[in-house]
């Protein structure tokens, strides 16, 4: 591969490990003890295609929330839950085609824990990978949710909203399970899943037509006597976003993104399966909203939308309804369903892990890949550890839930930012070559490459607004312990031995200051805002100064990005092939 022409476009093209000087000599190709990154991003088996990754992405996302979030949304917004649900999708769509661009023209294993480095240096790239760390819980909390299922069997493995002393124990023997079942092959990882994801998709929809033909209630949707459509304002759709669990329920559709170096033809797969994991996943949502919304007896709403309450809100439904093989089936399924998704999960934080090795957030041990499985499996051991220390002090779903849906939407923040950077680091790039001596000039139209998405100029900030919108109105019970993590990351950097080439470190806090600054703002705006908060920022005022603040530092950050590869592209690429 050759390396590119200076100021044509980031030199990170294909895996993002091109440069134009040869890699530093301590982590040359065939330096003993080191493994170097390219050499390991080659061990990666191609093995997935369209179907594997679409199943990879719907079985992340169709996990314990669809278990759930039918209830949550139905008592915070009634039957206007629905538009939740479809502001949902449409939302985690625009930020999705940001991840898609990424995947596809920069496919890298682990490639959600890279951009943010690519694009905005160091700091960024540090704290962004320590959420990434962090969100390692995302999987306890699917292990938690089988446990809290698993007891209804079991008896005594979950009590008071945590997992008891053998509970703890049958957890962290199914960790072990789960990473011993991505410890072979990526294609074996593929097959099972697979096999996973269509029973994922079979119970559900069972469970859809089962309640509609047990009877249904006319006039549900608008019934006057419960409050209409819409009987606590259409406000309540924003908060069930977050509140009603939506957001952690649609999350997860990056999850093909980060085998996009592990797919067959990447620019061409990747993008649809993306977008058809979050398709189907959406449609399915909306059909068991709709059957919740629909059998739920007359009876439990004396209350109102808010007065209906199940511990286990279908199993629960299936047996007042006389359905004891659906009941029996869905607590089954109970197990299946956040067991395939945790089972992604920790095929995906591997990857994580193992480019946070690659960033040098990690020590190199971690980023080793096996070459006969293809499988990172020193990372796997990583995080295994991690998923049982979050079970430690945490224990309940929804505990852990309201910390890891923050720190994913701040990783897809930082991926807006990364592909306008790169955009923008193109453009110079034209201007340059127009220019002749290096002269900016206006170029009429700058064609679009392979893998780049149409609309990407308005797309990019947009999903930015959005991603921190997300994570304003995720509430501030949730924010006061997110953020103070995530801001964790700056000692973290400071901490940090500096690589050969890498760029002065005042240069790289300067350039990564918007990051820091969003994060405190953002906490400051919860504690005002009416999300939690002390209501001193009445709604809807406070999403309209958060949009406000989001755009600002979108358009600080691109400009900060830009600035980062324009200074020394040479020298940041050496210190990311290291």
């Amino acid at each position: 591969m050759r390396p590119p022409r200076p100021g044509n476009g980031p030199p990170y093209e294909g895996t993002g490990h091109v440069s134009s000087k040869p890699p530093p000599a301590e982590t040359a190709p065939g330096t003993p003890g080191v493994p170097d990154a390219l050499s390991q991003e080659h061990r990666l088996k191609r093995d997935l295609g369209f179907w594997g990754l679409t199943a990879i992405g719907f079985s992340n996302i169709l996990g314990s929330g669809w278990l759930f979030a039918a209830l949550y949304a139905s008592q915070t917004a009634g039957p206007a839950a629905l538009l939740s649900w479809v502001g949902a999708g449409v939302l985690c769509a625009l930020v999705a085609l940001v991840m898609v661009e990424l995947g596809a023209t920069r496919p890298e294993g682990g490639g959600t824990a890279r951009w943010p480095l690519y694009a905005s240096g160091r700091l960024v790239g540090t704290m962004i990978g320590w959420s990434v760390l962090l969100s390692v819980g995302g999987t306890a909390a699917e292990i938690s949710a089988i446990m809290q299922y698993a007891a209804h069997y079991v008896p005594g493995i979950y009590k008071g909203g945590s997992l008891t002393g053998s509970g703890l124990a049958l957890a962290a023997g199914l960790s072990v399970l789960l990473t011993a079942l991505n410890w072979f092959a990526v294609r074996l990882f593929a097959r099972l899943n697979n096999l996973v994801s269509l029973l994922k998709v079979i119970i559900p929809l069972v469970t859809v037509v089962a309640l509609f033909l047990s009877g249904t209630h006319a006039g549900r949707l608008t019934d006057p006597a419960h409050g209409g459509f819409a009987p606590y304002g259409y406000a309540a759709c924003l908060t069930a976003l977050a509140g009603g669990g939506i957001v952690y329920s649609v999350n997860g559709f990056q999850a093909p993104l980060d085998f996009s170096g592990e797919a067959r033809r990447p620019r061409r797969t990747v993008p649809a399966a993306v977008l058809t994991g979050i398709g189907l996943a959406v449609f399915v949502y909306l059909l068991l909203q709709l059957a919740f919304l629909y059998t739920v007896p007359g009876a439990d709403l004396a209350h109102g939308w808010q007065g209906v309450s199940f511990d286990s809100p279908f199993g629960q439904l299936a047996l007042v309804l006389n359905l004891q093989w659906l009941a029996a089936l869905l607590y089954a399924d109970a197990v299946i369903s956040p067991g395939g998704s945790a089972y992604v999960g920790v095929a995906i934080d591997a990857r994580h892990t193992y480019a946070l090795a690659k960033n040098g957030l990690l020590p190199r041990f971690f980023m080793r890949i096996d070459p006969r499985s293809g499988a990172a499996r020193r990372a796997l051991v990583l995080n295994l550890a991690v998923i049982v220390v979050f079970l430690l002090p945490f224990g309940g779903w929804q505990q852990i839930v309201s910390v890891m849906g923050d720190m994913y939407l701040l990783i897809y923040a930082a991926s807006a930012v990364a592909v306008a950077v790169f955009r923008a680091h193109e453009r110079e790039g034209e201007r340059g070559r127009v220019g002749g001596d290096g002269a900016a000039r206006r170029v009429a139209h700058v064609p679009r490459k392979p893998g780049q998405m149409p609309g990407m100029r308005w797309i990019a900030p947009v999903s930015f607004v959005v991603s921190s919108e997300f994570v304003y109105w995720s509430g501030w019970h949730s924010l006061r312990l997110a953020l103070p993590f995530v801001l964790l990351g700056l000692p973290m950097f400071l901490l940090l031995r500096r690589t050969p080439g890498e760029l002065p470190r005042r240069v790289e806090l300067r350039q990564g200051a918007w990051l820091v600054c969003l994060l405190a703002v953002l906490t400051l705006l919860s504690w005002l805002g009416s999300f939690g908060g002390s209501g001193r920022l009445p709604a809807p005022y406070d999403s309209v100064v958060v949009a406000l603040v989001a755009l600002a530092v979108f358009a600080w950050a691109v400009r900060a990005g830009a600035g980062h590869l324009r200074a020394a592209p040479a020298r940041v690429a050496d210190g990311l092939n290291g």
